[in-house]
């Protein structure tokens, strides 16, 4: 019978302190509707993304470029001189080259062969081949060679002889020599294909 009476006693005095702390663990909630002092914080966010994006590249870049051929005449005994060109349209493009004698530079090369073989006379009969070598020696006093003859009667001979002196205009057509007509050639033939390309378009 005490066991029991003690047993209610128990469950009683639970049944109390549940009762307080019930109110008690209810307290710290926050409920701004009851509690003046409670904060109360709601956030809703509601976001909505449209996007629609166009987009266009446009590369634009200039027609291909015909090149002119590089002609190297460095390092090698040859008189020769490179020549080159190129013509470029929208539609064709066309690129040329060649090389030409420098007969100056074979003049000089000539001379120096036959000096350096002894042969001064010759040498020196080579350069007056040039106008300006020519003029140069008469001036001097030292004509250029006529025929094996040197000195005054050489002079004489260049006078008797005046066809023979270089570049002598005698009245007569005057015949283009083997650069000149080369380089005639080569201009003729960029400008021939420049005229193509201007009718083609």
């Amino acid at each position: 019978m005490k066991k029991t009476f003690l047993y209610i006693s128990w469950a009683f005095l639970a049944f109390i302190l549940l009762m307080v702390l019930v109110p008690l663990v209810y307290a710290e909630g926050c409920d701004s509707t009851t509690n003046a002092n409670c904060i109360e914080t709601n956030s809703n966010t509601s976001s909505t993304v449209d996007s629609n994006l166009t987009s266009t590249t446009t590369v634009k870049s200039p027609p291909p470029s015909a090149m002119s051929p590089t002609i190297n005449n460095s390092n090698s005994d040859l008189c020769t001189v490179g020549m080159s060109g190129a013509v470029q349209t929208q539609i064709l493009g066309i690129s040329i080259g060649a090389t030409t004698r420098d007969m100056n530079c074979e003049r000089l090369k000539n001379a120096k062969v036959l000096y350096g073989m002894g042969m001064k006379v010759a040498a020196v009969s080579v350069l007056c081949m040039d106008k300006r070598v020519f003029e140069s020696m008469m001036n001097a006093g030292t004509p250029c060679p006529f025929d094996g003859l040197v000195g005054q009667p050489a002079k004489d001979a260049w006078k008797n002889n005046p066809h023979l002196v270089p570049d002598a205009k005698t009245g007569a057509k005057e015949e283009w020599d083997e650069d000149t007509k080369n380089t005639a050639t080569g201009v003729g033939s960029v400008i021939g294909l420049f005229l193509a390309l201007l009718f083609v378009l």
